[in-house]
């Protein structure tokens, strides 16, 4: 399970056209970037799981198991880039038998979640195999609009590794 929708105003000075936004394997980036990235204390807010310091250990660690969601499920998390720049890393993984997302972007990249998570939602509802995503967000999210907007519903706060989290789901399927 990872954290989803981290979003605040963008700092990106052009607007981001959605073309611009790509995902490709988190073996794609470089292990000093991932750990660059974890490491910032502003995403701490946000990521009750994240409880321990990034080293380049921990990140490849992390890669070979979203790899293994890949080889396992044939689908698992991305790196997300807009345009050649890497934002984050996010997607789809498979938990108790449900499709859970999640998204966790860099404090410059922020604002950039909804356009991301409507690719990643514009994915789901072409899948078939995926009827539904599920979404777990800490209690410190509460600016939970975008996710009504997209439809949504809360299913009522879970425990997961210790941590506190509200659950949604949206369906993707079509009706």
């Amino acid at each position: 399970m990872d954290i989803a929708l981290m979003t605040t105003t963008p700092t990106f000075s052009a607007p981001v056209q959605d073309s611009q936004i790509r995902f490709i394997r988190l073996t794609e980036i470089p292990t000093d970037e991932l750990v660059a990235h974890m490491s910032d204390p502003r995403l701490r807010a946000h990521m009750p799981l994240l409880t321990f310091a990034w080293d380049t250990h921990v990140a490849k660690s992390f890669v070979e198991a979203k790899e293994e969601c890949w080889r396992r499920d044939g689908l698992g998390h991305w790196a997300i880039l807009c345009g050649d720049r890497y934002v984050g890393w996010g997607g789809f993984q498979l938990e108790a038998g449900e499709w859970d997302y999640g998204l966790v972007l860099r404090p410059d990249a922020f604002g950039l979640g909804a356009r991301i998570t409507r690719r990643a939602i514009d994915f789901a509802r072409a899948s078939p195999r995926i009827p539904f995503v599920t979404f777990l967000l800490p209690p410190s999210r509460r600016n939970l609009a975008a996710l009504t907007r997209m439809g949504a519903q809360y299913l009522g706060d879970q425990d997961y590794a210790g941590a506190r989290f509200r659950k949604y789901r949206l369906e993707t399927s079509a009706i």
